[in-house]
C-alpha cells in the first residue's frame, strides 16, 4: 500500500503536538499569574476616596485607637464606618476651615452620610465575623496590614481562600494577647509557636479540621 502522508508531516504533526502542550502551559502560567495579579486581587491598590483620610497621621501619628472609628469591631460581623459626627468630634476644633474637609462639614451639615469607596471587599459566598477574630487574638495588622503607615487605606493581603486557610490552618503562628490585638506595633516574640498554641487552648479555638470546613466560612 503507498504511502498517503509525506513523511515531512510526521515532524510537522510532532510540531504541532509540542507547540500546542506549550501553548497550553504558557496559557495556563499567564492565568496564574493574572488570577494572583492586583487586577483580580486588588491587593495593593489605593480607591480614590471622597476625603483622602490618612490612617497613618490618625493612628500612626495622633494613636487613635481603632475602635474610636470601629465601634462595632468587637461585638459584630462588621468593623463598621464612622458616621461623620465621629469625625466632627475633633474637626469641629482642628483644621475647621480646611478645603479638604469641607465634604465632612458639608455631611453633617445637611446629614447626608458621606460614601466611602469599599476596600477589603469580599465575594458574598465568603462569611467573616470580624469580632470572632478579634476576641479569639487576631490582631488588626495580621489581616489589614500596618495601616498606621498608609498614608491612603489599601488592601494589603490577596484575600485568596488560599490566604485564608494559611491562617487556619496553623492559628498558632498568628494569635496574640487580647489586649494587643489593636496595637500596630506588635511583633511575634521569639517563642511564638509555644505562646500562640497556649493561647489556642486559652482562647478555645476549634480544631483545625474546623477550622478549614466549607461550611465554617461557606455558608
Amino acid at each position: 500500500m503507498p504511502q498517503i502522508f509525506h513523511r515531512s508531516h510526521n515532524a510537522l504533526a510532532k510540531a504541532t503536538i509540542g507547540g500546542g502542550l506549550l501553548a497550553v502551559g504558557v496559557l495556563s502560567w499567564g492565568l496564574y499569574v493574572f488570577y494572583r495579579s492586583s487586577y483580580v486581587t486588588a491587593a495593593g491598590v489605593t480607591y480614590l476616596q471622597t476625603v483622602p483620610f490618612s490612617h497613618q497621621h490618625h493612628v500612626g501619628v495622633l494613636g487613635i485607637d481603632c475602635r474610636y472609628c470601629h465601634t462595632s469591631v468587637e461585638e459584630s460581623s462588621f468593623a463598621g464606618i464612622p458616621p461623620t459626627k465621629t469625625c466632627m468630634n475633633c474637626h469641629c476644633q482642628i483644621w475647621v476651615g480646611s478645603t479638604m474637609l469641607q465634604p465632612v462639614r458639608e455631611s453633617y451639615r445637611t446629614g447626608e452620610p458621606l460614601r466611602w469607596q469599599r476596600v477589603h471587599n469580599l465575594p458574598e459566598f465568603a462569611y467573616f465575623d470580624h469580632s470572632i477574630h478579634v476576641n479569639k487574638g487576631v490582631g488588626c495588622s495580621t489581616c489589614h496590614g500596618r495601616v498606621d503607615r498608609m498614608p491612603l487605606m489599601r488592601q494589603s493581603a490577596s484575600l485568596l481562600m488560599e490566604w485564608c486557610l494559611d491562617c487556619h490552618r496553623g492559628p498558632h503562628r498568628h494569635l496574640r494577647p487580647r489586649e494587643e490585638v489593636f496595637s500596630m506595633t506588635w511583633e511575634p516574640p521569639g517563642d511564638q509557636l509555644a505562646r500562640g498554641q497556649k493561647l489556642v487552648e486559652q482562647y478555645h479555638i476549634r480544631d483545625v479540621r474546623t477550622l478549614t470546613s466549607c461550611s465554617t466560612c461557606h455558608r
